[in-house]
């Protein structure tokens, strides 16, 4: 772990990397993706003497606490599959059966999984009291939040594309999505709850960040913090580009502050390695809570100085003692997209500029762009200049404005796009990002796509 830390940090200080920015030289980003692809090598990991932690079984981690007569599981991954060898490999340090499993929310890789732990004795299974609420209302959208998944995590691209999901492995088993699981039958209190469980003494704390039905837990005795997806190593996903409702940053701080202030000897992320020891574990938990809180504050600052989020996205930064964090580099969240989603979650789209109040419809401002370009074969021949200057981002831009001209090249639009999108993927250490980029393409490419790329 301290060897991962180090070279996060010397590649960090070599690409001169600035919050916010997850764009670089294309070696660079594989070679940052690639060192972050240790934080989850498949492996079962001992924390204290009776907490084991079962790490790139599935996209996130699952845990065994050995009790008196029994063992407890914390979260059980995306299917039987991955949770039966999680399960095998756990077998090795106790062969007692389960008797309870917990739920530190609701998402998907944490819970569809349980059947593959339980034997003939049938375990309390505890999840909160809004377990469920995890994508929030926004069910009307599951169609298109779906496309944008596969794109976001990866799961059609090619074993040469693939690098990882930054804050998990790629190509994990997806098939049995969800068949494993069972659930909860004890409902936690929004006060929490402290109890005994096959003899350990255990703390449920109520602590909505990633999502709003999330908890965390603590064993007060072993000193170990199991975060669930309020933490991990890297700069947090406050906004998934697959598509969320808002995820409320400010009670995401706040629970992870009050995490840390238990000081843990331990904190088991719900991706990503364990990271040992009092000062590692509470200073990460504290720098954690302080980044997440940093990005509200100026957040909200620039909107009360009537800044839109096009504007605030390229300005908020960290603080520059958190930019080398190796646990808040960029490489599953990205501080913009938290700007963009904390400016909606508060204010929502309109960004108070009477210009954008009724934008020109894209087909009419393609046109006048076009003319102010001196007409489309201008237009087009800038764009094909900004692709061979490898300036991708204004590649990609103007190629949507082609798109929409009558007498424009479209198919060549499509291939400038679908180049520039490469480009980009080719330069980011952001995985999402780079996913995203690389599948849009090939969808572009295999016609998958309409005529206007939606």
């Amino acid at each position: 772990m301290k060897r991962l830390i180090a070279t996060l940090c010397l590649l960090v200080t070599a690409a001169g990397i600035a919050s916010g920015q997850t764009q670089v030289e294309p070696d660079m980003a594989l070679q940052m993706l690639n060192a972050q692809q240790q934080q989850f090598e498949k492996g079962v990991v001992k924390v204290a003497d009776n907490v084991y932690t079962a790490i790139g079984f599935h996209g996130a981690n699952t845990t065994m606490i050995v009790g008196t007569d029994g063992v407890i599981i914390v979260d059980t991954l995306f299917g039987p599959t991955s949770a039966a060898q999680a399960a095998d490999a756990f077998r090795q340090y106790s062969d007692k059966p389960v008797k309870a499993i917990i739920y530190t929310h609701s998402h998907g890789d944490h819970i569809g999984g349980a059947s593959a732990f339980v034997g003939e004795e049938k375990p309390d299974i505890y999840g909160t009291e809004t377990f469920g609420s995890a994508e929030g209302v926004n069910n009307a959208v599951d169609p298109v939040k779906a496309k944008r998944n596969v794109r976001q995590f990866g799961r059609n691209l090619s074993s040469s594309e693939m690098t990882n999901r930054g804050v998990a492995p790629a190509g994990t088993e997806d098939s049995d999505r969800g068949k494993g699981f069972l659930p909860p039958t004890v409902t936690v209190p929004s006060s929490g709850l402290k109890t005994t469980i096959a003899g350990v003494d255990i703390e449920f704390h109520i602590g909505p960040g990633e999502t709003d039905d999330a908890m965390f837990i603590w064993l007060p005795k072993a000193k170990v913090l199991l975060a669930g997806d309020n933490f991990y190593s890297s700069f947090p996903n406050l906004y998934a580009i697959r598509g969320t409702a808002y995820r409320d940053v400010l009670n995401w701080s706040e629970s992870v502050g009050k995490m840390a202030a238990l000081e843990p000897h331990v904190v088991i992320p719900g991706h990503t390695m364990p990271i040992q020891g009092q000062e590692a574990a509470t200073t990460a938990l504290q720098d954690y809570s302080e980044a997440i809180r940093s990005v509200y504050d100026q957040t909200v600052r620039g909107i009360n100085a009537g800044k839109g989020p096009d504007q605030l996205a390229h300005e908020v930064k960290l603080p520059k003692h958190l930019r080398e964090k190796p646990y808040l580099i960029e490489f599953y969240g990205t501080v913009p997209h938290a700007v963009r989603a904390i400016y909606s979650g508060l204010l929502g789209w309109y960004d108070g500029n009477p210009t954008t109040l009724s934008p020109m419809e894209p087909r009419l401002k393609a046109r006048k762009i076009a003319e102010l370009a001196g007409g489309t074969q201008k237009l087009t021949e800038r764009m094909n200049a900004a692709l061979a200057e490898q300036d991708y981002q204004w590649a990609l831009e103007l190629s949507d404005h082609v798109k929409w001209l009558d007498d424009g090249d479209k198919e060549l639009a499509r291939k400038v796009k679908i180049e520039a999108l490469r480009g980009l993927a080719a330069r980011e250490y952001n995985a999402p990002n780079r996913n995203y980029y690389l599948s849009y393409a090939n969808e572009l490419e295999s016609g998958a796509l309409s005529d206007l790329w939606f």
